[in-house]
């Protein structure tokens, strides 16, 4: 248990034989000083009452002063015991101090994702690391320092000088958010610090590209040449949106031996569910425009990974991904313009299409949401809000 005393360091007087007062704050044998901007004589202070005593100025009024900073330390200390806390820390702690700078605090966090490898979370977190890094140029940014005042304007500069939207905005700050409850749990900021509190994350609705039954045929019955970049790729896309609607980065790596004769089944990268998926009469044709005599249980299915590289580096992996889902991207743009379809989609669009088909078609909701391997059901139910709409546009012919 730390202690606080009210003490008269005799070893810090000044030629006119005027001590200085000072809070001292003990804890398992460390101690600290808090200075309290007052000196006296020591045959004007009490060494057992620890005040001011005899004909000191204002005694009453100095000595009221020194018993309320004493209570108000007291009741910080008693607020944070913990064994963390070191008597500097509490110090800091009682003179309003942050324990830790901001930026120093979210560079350690970078660190710990590069670490675990963590590639996605990790480059998100680095773009944002840097814009704020920019923002402020060569000034820290202490837990003190962030306060609504600061992300109300951090908020204007993101909006209006780079020009990014809400939802990258909340994205933004979300990282913010989620370190300064971080930092809360660790104890080096009390919960009354926390500006989120009063500073609220603004979001807006997005319009989640999907095609329509008739729109994913015109894409599979579109005359591309065969084994050219644009046929894989639209194979692909089409396979995804048949086959429960895998994330890009799963079905590059989807292997031969994820592949019973009748379904896939893997362990998605991002959430680390294992899917199993049944597939019917196209996917499964698709499979066989792809399955060689040579093809090995530990095979690319759809070989647009670079071979030789060594993907089981995370590093080389994301890379990797990254690469084809561009390439892919660029050319279902291309696809999705000759097969007379002015949405703007990209290969996520096949999780979309995937999931309002599957609903339209009567599959219970709770199976959508396994195949796509949401971890709440929520996030499946925006699917039933679009299939809704389309319901109640459908009834308007009996007006």
């Amino acid at each position: 248990m730390a202690t606080v005393k009210i003490v008269l360091r005799e070893d810090k007087m000044n030629k006119a034989g005027e001590a200085p007062v000072y809070l001292r704050i003990t804890k398992e044998r460390q101690t600290t000083y808090i200075s309290l901007e007052l000196r006296v004589k020591p045959q004007d202070w009490d060494v057992v009452l620890c005040q001011v005593t005899g004909s000191y100025p204002n005694k009453k009024r100095v000595n009221n002063y020194l018993l309320q900073r004493k209570a108000e330390a007291m009741d910080t200390v008693l607020k944070k015991e913990t064994k963390s806390h070191s008597s500097e820390k509490l110090k800091k702690v009682i003179k309003g101090e942050s324990s830790e700078s901001f930026l120093k605090y979210y560079a350690k966090h970078l660190a710990k994702l590069e670490k675990a490898a963590k590639v996605n979370t990790l480059r998100k977190a680095r773009s944002v690391y840097n814009k704020l890094e920019a923002y402020l140029g060569k000034r820290d940014l202490l837990f003190d320092d962030l306060t609504v005042a600061f992300l109300k304007q951090y908020e204007a500069h993101l909006r209006d000088d780079l020009g990014n939207s809400i939802n990258t905005i909340h994205s933004d700050l979300k990282i913010f958010r989620k370190l300064i409850y971080d930092a809360i749990r660790e104890d080096l900021v009390s919960p009354e610090r926390n500006p989120f509190l009063k500073f609220g994350l603004e979001t807006e609705k997005t319009t989640k590209a999907h095609l329509t039954e008739e729109e994913l045929d015109a894409i599979w019955m579109l005359p591309l040449k065969e084994g050219s970049k644009q046929w894989h790729h639209r194979n692909l896309f089409v396979f995804a949106a048949d086959a429960g609607g895998p994330r890009i980065s799963d079905l590059l790596q989807l292997k031969w031996g994820n592949f019973s004769g009748t379904h896939i089944t893997f362990t998605t990268q991002k959430t680390n569910d294992i899917v199993s998926v049944k597939l019917r009469t196209r996917p499964l044709a698709i499979l066989q425009l792809y399955r060689k005599e040579t093809s090995k249980p530990s095979n690319f299915v759809f070989e647009f990974m670079r071979p030789g590289k060594d993907y089981s580096d995370p590093w080389v992996l994301q890379k990797g991904l990254s690469a084809a889902n561009a390439h892919i991207n660029k050319n279902l743009k291309i696809i999705a313009e000759r097969a007379g379809i002015s949405k703007h989609i990209s290969f996520h669009s096949s999780r979309h299409t995937f999931a309002t088909r599957a609903l339209t078609k009567g599959m219970d909701m709770e199976s959508v949401s396994k195949l796509l391997g949401h971890n709440s059901i929520k996030t499946t139910q925006i699917y039933a809000k679009i299939v809704n709409g389309k319901l109640d546009q459908a009834m308007d012919v009996f007006d």
